[in-house]
């Protein structure tokens, strides 16, 4: 069955979701089978694509919508919100 879910999540690192980051979110979106999109500000991109990622200026406290659609779903959207909580394994 396909599942279509969603989160919201706020950007917690300092830097916000700059390349290092953005780069983080893609190689994690791309291990599941799901299809990610990423929507901040009315403006929606694919969860792999770095360039898109970095054109939503994302900065650090905004609130982005993480959507999951696939089988596993469940499991991308628990994968990259720790990601992002984790402030993409960056130190601050």
């Amino acid at each position: 069955m396909t599942q279509t879910l969603s989160k919201v999540v706020r950007v917690q690192n300092m830097r916000g979701l700059h390349a290092r980051a953005a780069a983080r979110f893609c190689e994690r979106a791309a291990r599941h089978t799901a299809t990610i999109e990423v929507t901040y500000n009315h403006h929606t991109v694919g969860g792999c694509s770095l360039m898109a990622l970095l054109m939503l200026g994302a900065a650090r406290g905004a609130e982005i919508t993480i959507e999951a659609k696939g089988q596993d779903a469940a499991a991308a959207l628990d994968d990259l919100e720790d990601l992002i909580m984790t402030n993409f394994g960056e130190a601050e």
